[in-house]
């Protein structure tokens, strides 16, 4: 059997297509997604026969579930005779029921046919005076997501039926927009009943009149500063900045030459982090996507690489490894996630690697890396079981580094070492991460030697040391 959908067009019956009015008067029935329509009260008027699923709408809370149960009855009636389903604008233009049977129609054996209707977006771009070869972005206001948004280009946000749809559509839009962005909201455009009304942004939910026939126009933003937070414009800045008209400085740059700027900056936002200083971490973030978008620009201008292959490798890895989440994989704790975070690197690799310590980079701060080569090795059970065993280590490398020290002998260098090693094996352990522990410690000292520089009010170098330990301790007493 057969589901024939006509698109009732944008206006009023004289822009109706005279086959589909045809089509319209001379069967019993039609269909229709919603009677809310200019072309139906006319079509009413001629004597044909409607039944409007309007009713579902009050049936549930989400438009996903009206969409689904409007499109299994169509499917279920199409089955067993014909029918006509009618629905606003062009069936093929912003109108999910029409997708939902295209997808389930071999599921129930029936055929669809399409009859014509004028899209809304004709009358949209007649009645705003806009060419859509400018580029444009046709949305839907029910499920709209900002990650969608792209503001330099002219932005149709259609199916905003009421109050609470505009709402969510304001909210969206004003993480991305000015409160007292212009925006236009155009009801039943290309007919009789065309409203077009401009209002800030802010207002978009307030007292407006919004029916089935609403869309939002969000004219295409021209203001640099609205643009900044996008990535696209920080990519046009920074490809801007090493271009032929650019930064000098920017210009010079080679991955070699910016690897000591990505630690600074990695350590500055270390320290913005342990201030809890949010500010703060926002400028330090940014000096580190800074270094980012450098190297992926100097890889672009080189013709290697660009910022959207770190991103489609970054993307695919993050899938990949979280089985868990975008597959069917369980992780019921955070050590069973990162079982399967290090199965699926296994698998991504191929082939094991020669050794299990193999991939810990020696570029790394020595005592990170100590910890990584630790960790590893404990993965096969190579650890103590206990904290006994690991005091008894540490007091062991006391010893023997005193010895070589006494002696000054030149392995007192490695047997420091051993002691450091020993004490991070413990900090494993306790589940501390000995290189935040040793900037706090690194920040208790600043903060009460500072105490002492500030209080004794003169030279350090003419001070005793009894003088700067009484402040020290006092220090110590309020909490430095």
């Amino acid at each position: 059997m057969k589901v024939t959908i006509i698109g009732l067009g944008a206006g009023d019956l004289n822009q109706l297509p005279l086959g589909v009015y045809k089509l319209l008067t001379s069967v019993d029935k039609v269909y229709l997604r919603t009677k809310e329509h200019p072309v139906v009260t006319a079509l009413i008027a001629e004597g044909v026969q409607f039944e409007s699923f309007d009713t579902i709408y009050e049936s549930h809370d989400q438009f996903a579930e009206v969409y689904e149960e409007i499109s299994t009855l169509l499917l279920e009636k199409g089955k067993v005779e014909n029918i006509v389903y009618a629905v606003p604008g062009h069936p093929l233009v912003a109108e999910k029921t029409v997708q939902l049977l295209i997808e389930r129609a071999d599921e129930y054996e029936v055929t669809l046919d399409f009859k014509g209707g004028q899209s809304f977006l004709d009358s949209m771009f007649q009645a705003l005076r806009v060419d859509p070869v400018e580029g444009f972005s046709l949305l839907d206001g029910t499920d709209l997501k900002g990650s969608e948004l792209v503001l330099t280009q002219h932005m149709i946000i259609g199916q905003v039926y009421d109050a609470f749809i505009a709402s969510e559509v304001k909210l969206t839009l004003m993480d991305y927009l000015p409160d007292d962005y212009l925006v236009k909201i155009v009801t039943a455009a290309g007919s009789s009943e065309e409203v077009i009304k401009e209002v800030p942004l802010y207002e978009l939910d307030h007292d407006l009149a919004l029916t089935n026939l609403t869309s939002v126009y969000v004219p295409p933003v021209t203001d640099e500063e609205i643009l900044y937070p996008t990535f696209p414009k920080l990519k046009e800045i920074i490809a801007t900045l090493r271009g032929p008209n650019g930064c000098p400085w920017d210009k010079k740059q080679t991955h070699q030459s910016l690897k000591k700027y990505l630690i600074e900056e990695a350590y500055e936002l270390i320290e913005a982090i342990e201030e809890d200083d949010i500010d703060h971490m926002i400028e330090e973030l940014g000096d580190v996507l800074l270094q980012v978008m450098l190297h992926a620009q100097i890889g672009e201008d080189e013709g290697y690489f660009s910022i959207h292959d770190i991103i489609d490798g970054l993307s695919k890895k993050m899938v990949f490894r979280h089985p868990h989440v975008f597959g069917e994989k369980a992780a019921e704790d955070v050590n069973e996630a990162l079982r399967n975070w290090d199965e699926m690197k296994q698998q991504e690799k191929g082939e094991k690697t020669l050794s299990l310590l193999e991939g810990v980079p020696k570029s790394y701060p020595a005592i990170l890396r100590a910890e990584e080569l630790q960790k590893r090795a404990a993965k096969v059970g190579f650890d103590w079981e206990n904290t006994q065993p690991m005091w008894d280590k540490v007091f062991e490398e006391i010893k023997e580094f005193q010895l070589e020290a006494e002696n000054n002998n030149d392995n007192r260098i490695i047997e420091f070492g051993d002691i450091i090693f020993a004490f991070i094996n413990i900090a494993r352990y306790y589940q501390i991460n000995p290189e935040e522990a040793l900037n706090r410690t690194n920040t208790k000292f600043t903060n009460r030697f500072s105490y002492i520089e500030k209080n004794l009010g003169k030279n350090l170098e003419e001070a005793s040391l009894e003088e700067m330990d009484r402040f020290w301790e006092e220090a110590k007493k309020k909490g430095y």
